[in-house]
């Protein structure tokens, strides 16, 4: 998420939260009026008094200019100020009726006293509030009325002439007011836009770095299966082997020994490689050895017979590349059926393995004719299967598995060449 800078939080260059301990005086004053608006709107309450009392005391246009205390308003003129100033104390809590209030009194002095007494001035932060607290249509809503019921009642009930300047003010600063608070309320939307969108941008960011470290998970959890499955199969065979031939063929016995050795050397070997990349604190290191692929298939098939799995095997390089992807899957995917064979079809089963480049797929079959036993692979007790499908799907291909007719097991698979797996996809 965002990260704390020095008593506030920052969201992608948003500012969310107060930042009043790192700014200056003015900024600090402001951050202390803000988290107190009744004490803040009391003030601008005060302010705007103080400048219709004194805008009354004053005649713009007199022999020398600007005059002072030529002229005194009268006690009504006073009393509508102070009315009108006391209700913006509560502008943001019912901006409405404070409209409602401040343009009351402002027509009252319009029609009966000084119509120089700015007693609008209170209407016009009133409809400021309401258009910087309110939508536009209410603010036009709103505004019309405030402008057009002044400028009537000062153009037509007000002592002046109805084309006097003072007339025109009042239209000129209510729309002013009402201009001022439309802007304030369209910025406050857009910041507020920009940061939801921040705030989006961060979860989205979140939730994608959750899901690639599930499926780099799932990936490691599939690597590791199809490495411990193979091997140990074979180690289990071969120590079987050795075992039942111990005192009547030591020789025989010796050689399935080796294999066993061999073979766990090769499991230690890809699970010290698979939790070295774990341990890496950076970007993983490129591997020092390539990634097993149809190159050698057989030689994953020679692993199968050494076991005493007799293993055909289909394949012509046709002198076109595979993806590293595909090559990987179709080589996973032989290594996991092959094991399965191993496991579930029986001793005495035959396993053929067959990989065609079909136009722009490749299709990956393998057969077995064993009679299978309790435990086969449809019975759902492991992951081989589920791994498998995992692998076709993430490349956008199928996988077709099931008995044979007359007996056996039938694994299929046909893997696009041209894959168009999701960035970020496990395969």
């Amino acid at each position: 998420m965002a990260a704390p800078v020095r008593g506030g939080t920052w969201l992608t260059g948003v500012r969310t939260a107060p930042y009043c301990s790192s700014v200056s005086t003015l900024e600090r004053a402001r951050c202390g009026l803000s988290a107190h608006p009744l004490a803040l709107d009391a003030a601008i309450a005060a302010g705007v008094l103080f400048c219709m009392v004194v805008g009354s005391f004053v005649v713009p246009r007199g022999e020398h200019g600007v005059t002072w205390g030529v002229r005194t308003p009268a006690a009504l003129s006073l009393l509508l100020m102070l009315i009108g100033a006391a209700a913006l104390v509560l502008r943001r809590r019912r901006p409405r009726a404070v409209l409602a209030v401040t343009g009351t009194v402002s027509v009252v002095e319009l029609v009966t006293g000084d119509p120089r007494a700015p007693v609008a001035m209170s209407a016009v932060v009133a409809l400021y509030t309401v258009a910087a607290t309110t939508d536009r249509r209410t603010t036009w809503r709103f505004g019309l009325l405030t402008m057009t019921g002044l400028t009537a009642a000062a153009m037509l009930a007000g002592p002046l002439p109805w084309y006097a300047q003072e007339n025109l003010g009042v239209l000129a600063w209510t729309g002013i007011g009402a201009t001022a608070g439309d802007a304030v309320r369209s910025r406050r939307a857009v910041v507020q836009a920009i940061r939801d969108r921040a705030e989006r941008a961060e979860r989205t960011r979140e939730e994608e770095a959750r899901r690639r470290v599930a499926e780099e998970r799932l990936r490691i959890a599939r690597d590791l299966h199809d490495v411990v499955a193979h091997h140990i199969a074979l180690v289990n065979v071969q120590a079987g082997v050795a075992a039942h031939i111990m005192d009547k063929r030591p020789d025989q016995a010796k050689e399935a020994l080796a294999h066993v050795r061999e073979a766990s050397r090769s499991a230690l070997n890809e699970l010290r490689a698979t939790v070295g990349l774990l341990r890496q604190s950076g970007d993983p290191e490129a591997p020092t050895e390539p990634a097993p692929g149809l190159s050698r298939l057989e030689e994953l098939a020679d692993t199968f017979r050494s076991a005493g799995l007799p293993v055909a095997v289909a394949w012509a390089d046709q002198g076109g590349e595979l993806p590293a992807a595909v090559d990987l899957a179709a080589y996973r995917i032989v290594q996991e059926a092959l094991t399965n064979v191993r496991k579930h079809a029986g001793s005495e089963a035959e396993a053929e393995v067959s990989v065609v480049r079909a136009g722009p797929n490749l299709e990956v079959t393998v057969l077995d004719d064993g009679p299978g036993k309790p435990g086969s692979p449809e019975d759902g007790g492991g992951h081989g299967l589920l791994g498998m499908r995992e692998r076709v799907t993430a490349l956008g291909g199928t996988l077709t598995t099931g008995p044979r007719h007359g007996g056996g097991f039938r694994v299929h698979a046909i893997l696009p060449v041209m894959t168009t797996t999701v960035p970020g996809e496990p395969v």
